[in-house]
Parts: C-alpha cells; structure tokens; sequence
C-alpha cells in the first residue's frame, strides 16, 4: 500500500528522504489521476479540518476514492461530537488517571504527535491516543472533576497549529512514524499478508502444522505470509491483509488488530463485525429466534426471572456467559441450589445470560464456512467421560475429544442448510457453526468466527486444498481491490 502526504502548501513539510510524494491538497482534489492508485494511504496534514475546509474534503474524498486517509472522515465528525469523544476513549479511563494523577492543577493539555509528546512520560497515553482515533496531529483537553481526571475534549490540529517550540519535535515523530510504518512498496504485484497467532495461548485456533501450511498456501498463490503477534500491532500498515489466528474477544487485542485493519484498508478475516456477533450469545440467541431458526430451547436471564428456568428448561440446563469460548464459560447445572449459584456468579458479570434445555450427543456437528461457501464438515465428539468437547478440569489436565472429517456430501442436507442460513446472517467470513443432532432434530448451538483449522483434524479430507482455499479467497478480495471493487 503506497503513502502519499497531502498538504496544503508543500512548504508546510520540510522533511525529505523518504521516497515518499508530497500532494499539495488542492491537487488532491482537483487531479483524477491521484484517485487511479486505488490501495493508497493518505496522510491529511493539511492546516485545518473545519467542516468544508481543504483538509476535511481531503478525508472525505479519500474514502471515496477507496483510498485509506489519516485521519478518516469518520474521525473528523466523530470528534465533533462531544459524547462520542467519551464513549471513543472510555477504554483509557484507568490509563489516563494513571498518569495524570502527579499532576497538581484541574486541566491539562496533551498534544499528541504522530503517538508522542514532547515529554516522555505522557508517550504511553499518547500512543494508545494515536492507535485509538488515528490521527496524526492531536490535541486533548482533561479536566480534574471531584478528584478523578475526565477527557474533555479532542481537537485535530494541521501543522500550522504545531507551536513554534514543539515543531522540531513534532516533524522528528513524523519522521520516526512514516519511516518505520508507512515505507512504500517496492513496485511489484505480490500481497503482503500477516497472519495473526499467539504462540503462548493454549486456545490456539491452528496449531503449528496449520500455520505453515496456511502460509505454504499463501505463497503458492505469490502472496508474501508474515507471521505476528499481539505486540506487531503497529506494523499492521505494511501489509495489505490480515487473517487472523488467534482466539477472538472484542476488549481484547484481536478486535483492535481486525477494526484497525479495516479501517486501513486491508482485507481482514476476521473482520470486527464478525468478531462482536459472534462473540456475544445474548446477540446469538436473538438473532436465531429472530430469524426463527432451529436452536434448543433457550431462555435470555436476567435477575427477575431465574425462577422461569427450571419450568421452561428443566434440569439439568446449560448456563452460558455471554463471550465465552473454547468451553469455558458454559456451565451445566444438575440441580436448583447449583443453578442459583452459578446463576448469581455470571450475573455479577454480565446483566443478561443464556441460559439452553440440554441436549445430550456424542458429537457436535461442526459446518466450516468460509465467504458464503462450506469448504469442510466435522464431528467433534465429547471429551472422554465428559459432556463438553473440551474437558479443563480433567485429572490428566486439558482433554479434547477426538475430531472427525467428512465430505459435505456425508452430512445430512438439513445440517449443511442450517449452518449455511446462519452463518449469512453473520457476514461473509470465515465461521464455524455448531449443530447438534438428536433423531431428526437439528438445533444450532453457536455460530464461531475464527473457527479451529488444526493439520490433521479440519483437513481430513480436502489435505492442502483446504489451505488454499482460505488463501484463495484473501487472493480473489485483493484483485478485486486492485481492480477498483468492493474488496469484501
């Protein structure tokens, strides 16, 4: 993805050395030929961003051109208002009293250069600041209110507002970022596409042979496979995808790598949608009922009516946190006095729970779909002795029943049907739907982004096809980007 900085007079960037154009904004916006690199990403450094001016029609007409500017227009009207600047930045509350809490006076001002500040001790909030709204230039008003420190107001600054004293610094972090962040390509046509996994969690949803062979897969198709982890989230602008294999939440690294790959342009599987709907069950068990979809019986609680459970679903049931994964989290109760209690642990939690009737098999039916098509059916089948694929608390530690690949011509037409239904109703990533079956009843238990891909499980039967597969659709995306389309 190449970089261009745009400025309102090329004399207001007197940086060189870096390979990269300098777009007077002006021609940015009048000159069709800046809008035939359809991968670009724009660097606003114009002098203002008033409603109308230069630099908000550069945003504004970036994003049209499917071009990736800093800031997006999104920004520039979301810091408008003032509310949103509050709910945008809610996740820095602790950070932001952590270190302003030396500070003696009731307001401060922070200015923010490309993720730094002049005085080294403010770079941390800075930078979450900076991977936050993406921004270059920023300046942040907080004021002390009845001992706690508040974020009042965030205002993007161009250059011409950069103070005479903090200049020197502020181009020197330019410098720094677009030197190590924003190098351009150099020319050819391959793809540059990170994989996202995290070697120390258990929970992986690849394993090691996977992995290689998802990057083999890449690399057959000319794309470049990089491998990083949860601390490469500032190199996410070099590359043009990410695929990410990794356990998803949405407070938690992987939903911030996936909403700042979209918002970079890059193709992402996957994409932060995907990851909060199928992440939250309340979501999941309304969006099935809504859409009259088969699934167990299953009761939305709350704290006024836990004593609905027992007559609607009988015991013993299955209670389920809201973003829980990998089986924990889902909890099944044998009688009232267990139900109750662990009815009050969840809640402290969360302020809705799922509470399902159970449905005792020996397997789960596991649907692979990937860009509105199956490319693999499994039986996952119950830990040993156990009720749950995955067993945590076994004597011998973590146990997993065994895994089980079929055709998709071996899977009941209704199993197949179902999973593909609910899965549409999620996007068009890559998920994995879970069916149970007793007799001829067929019930969806979830729907999963980022579905396990294991060498030697889910590749039973398509071997490396299922690899390139996966591949093939980041491939596909990506030409169509290049061509000018819609890259999902």
């Amino acid at each position: 993805m190449n970089t261009m900085i745009v400025v309102e007079d090329p004399g207001d960037w007197p940086l060189g050395g870096l390979g990269l154009p300098v777009v007077p904004a002006r021609s940015y916006l009048t000159d069709s030929t800046y809008g035939e690199d359809r991968a670009a990403r724009v660097l606003n450094l114009c002098r203002s961003f008033e409603y109308q001016s230069l630099g908000y029609y550069v945003s504004l007409l970036a994003e049209a051109r499917g071009h990736s500017p800093r800031p997006r227009a999104g920004t520039i009207e979301d810091l408008q208002s003032r509310t949103l600047v509050q709910v945008l930045t809610s996740e820095l509350s602790q950070l932001v009293e952590q270190t302003l809490a030396p500070l003696k006076s009731k307001h401060f001002e922070l200015s923010v250069y490309f993720g730094l500040n002049v005085a080294q001790r403010y770079n941390v909030l800075a930078g979450q600041l900076f991977k936050l709204l993406e921004a270059p230039l920023l300046r942040v008003q907080f004021e002390r209110e009845q001992g706690q420190w508040q974020m009042r107001a965030i205002d993007l600054i161009g250059l011409r507002e950069v103070p005479e004293e903090h200049r020197s610094f502020a181009f020197d972090a330019a410098n720094s970022y677009l030197a190590g962040r924003a190098r351009p390509k150099s020319g050819d046509q391959h793809y540059d596409i990170a994989i996202l996994h995290n070697p120390d969690d258990e929970d992986q949803p690849s394993n090691a042979g996977a992995l290689e062979k998802f990057a083999a897969a890449a690399s057959a198709l000319g794309m470049r496979p990089h491998f990083i982890r949860p601390s490469d989230y500032e190199r996410l602008p070099e590359f043009d995808a990410l695929f990410i294999r990794d356990t998803t939440f949405v407070h938690h690294y992987t939903y911030r790598f996936a909403r700042r790959a979209k918002a970079e342009g890059l193709v992402v599987i996957d994409d932060p949608d995907s990851i909060l709907k199928c992440n939250n069950k309340v979501y999941l068990a309304e969006l099935l009922a809504h859409h009259n979809l088969p699934a167990p019986r299953t009761l939305l609680i709350h704290r006024d009516n836990i004593d609905q459970i027992v007559p609607l679903l009988a015991l013993p049931c299955v209670l389920k946190q809201p973003d829980s994964s990998f089986s924990i989290g889902v909890d099944k109760v044998e009688d009232e006095r267990e139900l109750r209690a662990k009815v009050a642990e969840l809640l402290q939690k969360s302020d809705l729970i799922i509470a399902q009737e159970w449905l005792p098999t020996e397997f789960d039916w596991r649907v692979g779909i990937l860009d509105g098509r199956v490319i693999f059916v499994c039986k996952y089948y119950m830990a040993t002795g156990h009720w749950q694929v995955i067993d945590h608390h076994s004597e011998h530690g973590r146990c997993e029943g065994p895994t089980e690949a079929l055709a998709v011509g071996e899977a009941p037409e209704e199993v197949v049907a179902v999973a593909l239904e609910a899965a549409k109703l999620i996007g068009d990533g890559f998920y994995g739907v879970d069916i149970k079956q007793t007799g001829n009843r067929y019930c969806i238990i979830e729907i999963n982004d980022n579905p396990n891909v294991d060498a030697g499980n889910e590749d039973g039967v398509l071997k490396d096809a299922l690899y390139r597969e996966v591949m093939g659709v980041f491939h596909r995306r990506l030409e169509r980007r290049r061509a000018g389309g819609n890259p999902a």
